[in-house]
């Protein structure tokens, strides 16, 4: 088994990560904008309504029905 050194950062994610210890205001505004684009509640309802419209994906895309 090969042992993969986590301790590797990449420079993006050095800077991203002392920008964010410097800013720490815009830890709230990416809440905010998280908020208004991705965290929206769920109807159980709704879900069960796609689940059971949804319709099976052959295995091949251009198969044939024949």
């Amino acid at each position: 088994m090969v042992k993969v050194d986590t301790r590797y950062e990449s420079d993006h994610t050095k800077f991203m990560r002392e920008w964010m210890e410097q800013h720490p205001a815009e830890g709230i505004e990416q809440q905010k904008g998280r908020a208004l684009w991705w965290d929206k509640p769920q109807k159980l309802e709704t879900q069960q309504q796609f689940d059971e419209a949804s319709v099976p994906v052959k295995p091949y895309y251009y198969q044939t029905d024949a």
